[in-house]
Parts: C-alpha cells; sequence; structure tokens
C-alpha cells in the first residue's frame, strides 16, 4: 500500500502544476515518461513555498514558511511525510540527489520575500539565484539522471534560462508585485518612475539569460529537450510581446500570450523537434 501512496503525493504535485501553470504543464507533457512524476514533484514544492509567501497575507506568513522549511528537512531526513508535497518532494531528493545548498538557497529566496521590498545589485543576484536558478539545477538533476561530468557541463546554461524565466515574470508581474506586495525587484527602479530606457536595459540582460540558456537545451538529454524548449519558446513569445509594450504599459497591465498561441508554440515545436531544427 506503500506505493499508492506515493502515487497520490505524486498526483497532488501533477494537479497543482496543471492548476498553476499552464506553459510548465505542456512542457513537462512531452517529457519522456520517466521525468514527468519528478518534475511535478519539483513543481509542486517550490509552487507551494511561493504561495505562502504571495498570497497568504492575513496570515503568519513567517512562521508558516518556518514550518515549511522544518517539514521539509524532517521529510527529507525520515523519507517520509504526511505532507504529500513533501513527500513527493523528498522522493526526488533521494533519487537524484539534489543537494540540500540548492533546498537552503531556494527557501532562503522565499523567506527574502518576507523582508525585502526593494532588491540591491547584490540582494537581486541572492533572490535570482534562489529563487530561479536553483531550481533549474533542481530540474538538471533529474534530466542528467546522475551524471555528474554532464550535470558540471550544463550548469551554466540550467542557471541562466531560470534567470531569464525569473526576469520576464518579474516584468510581466510589476504592477502586481508593486501594488498588492510592495515590492520592486530590479535593482535602482523606481516603480512610479519606470522608463522606457530601463526597460530596455532589463531585457537585453534577459536576452543574455536567453542566449546562454538555449545553449544548454540543445545539449540535454532527448526525454528532456523538447519539454524544456516548449517552455523557452514560450517566454521568448511574451518576452517578444513584453518588448513591444511601453513602460508604462507594463506598469498598468499583465502582460500574457493567449491560449491559442502557446498552442501554436506547443506544435510548432513538436514540429521543428521531430525535424531536428531546434
Amino acid at each position: 500500500m506503500k506505493a499508492l501512496y506515493d502515487k497520490v503525493c505524486a498526483d497532488c504535485s501533477k494537479l497543482i502544476t496543471k492548476r498553476y501553470s499552464t506553459s510548465f504543464s505542456s512542457g513537462i507533457r512531452v517529457f519522456s515518461k520517466k521525468f514527468r512524476k519528478p518534475i511535478y514533484n519539483i513543481y509542486g514544492f517550490v509552487r507551494f513555498a511561493d504561495e505562502i509567501v504571495d498570497t497568504f497575507h492575513d496570515q503568519p506568513r513567517a512562521t508558516l514558511l518556518q514550518e515549511f522549511r522544518n517539514e521539509t528537512y524532517k521529510a527529507i531526513e525520515r523519507r517520509i511525510s504526511l505532507n504529500p508535497v513533501l513527500h513527493a518532494f523528498q522522493e526526488v531528493v533521494h533519487e537524484y540527489g539534489i543537494e540540500r545548498e540548492l533546498i537552503d538557497a531556494f527557501l532562503d529566496s522565499m523567506e527574502m520575500d518576507l523582508h525585502f521590498h526593494k532588491y540591491e545589485d547584490q540582494l537581486y543576484r541572492q533572490y535570482i539565484y534562489g529563487s530561479a536558478e536553483v531550481v533549474g539545477l533542481m530540474c538538471l538533476k533529474v534530466f542528467v539522471e546522475s551524471d555528474q561530468e554532464r550535470y558540471e557541463e550544463l550548469k551554466e546554461n540550467a542557471k541562466a534560462l531560470g534567470s531569464a524565466f525569473q526576469k520576464i515574470n518579474f516584468l510581466r508581474d510589476m504592477k502586481s508585485d508593486f501594488q498588492e506586495r510592495g515590492r520592486v525587484y530590479f535593482p535602482g527602479v523606481n516603480f512610479e518612475n519606470f522608463t522606457n530606457q530601463e526597460k530596455e536595459k532589463i531585457e537585453e540582460d534577459i536576452q543574455v539569460d536567453f542566449d546562454k540558456g538555449f545553449q544548454g537545451i540543445v545539449n540535454l538529454p532527448e526525454g528532456a529537450r523538447l519539454g524544456v524548449y516548449i517552455a523557452y519558446k514560450y517566454y521568448i513569445k511574451l518576452h517578444q510581446k513584453i518588448k513591444k509594450a511601453t513602460a508604462a504599459k507594463v506598469k498598468e497591465e499583465r502582460i500574457r500570450v493567449n491560449d491559442g498561441k502557446k498552442m501554436v508554440v506547443l506544435f510548432s515545436s513538436m514540429v521543428r523537434s521531430q525535424l531536428n531544427i531546434l
């Protein structure tokens, strides 16, 4: 019956992923079957931690996050948890050798959101690493299946791709981050006076990350490559749409890619993969 419990816990993380992110769900569906469950399990973990700090404003978020951290470590130590998300996550940690440092860095970045509303250079880099780059590294651990040499070869590319995704999210969510949470992530940026020049500088930085991230995508194992490429193409599409908008528009609305265009990205990516022209 333990196998049934494991499956139920994994199903919870899969449901969380599908409900919270259509873009990542689309990518995960085309992974080789062996990669799907562990990636769902990672996403469920990071999504719920992020939910604590971003959504539960009428709750004791610092206490909830500390309890979540403590229960994460207990789950890993005991190899079991009655929290289905943490039980599913600890399985991935043990199976693929996800280091404690990556988990610590991620949870530290979540805690930063409870204490900081402006991020200057050092804090910004630390936050990007913990909130996004380490998530890319956790996924890379799965994709290379304990091949440490290949992990080291692709590590910087995975970090760059995670960084690009996160910075796009910051631009997309700039209005809600400021108005609902009082946050401005980009160093030196004043939300009220956000200019087109500042926006363009951020976009140039994102493009550098995208270019480095793409170099890693083409060298991923075959069973992971297409799924990551689809997520990359979706974010490229979002990046292009944001670039066409003015700084004023970014401050006024959440720019998104509609479901129809996401489907186009999905099918065109699959065709390019079949033709081996990523």
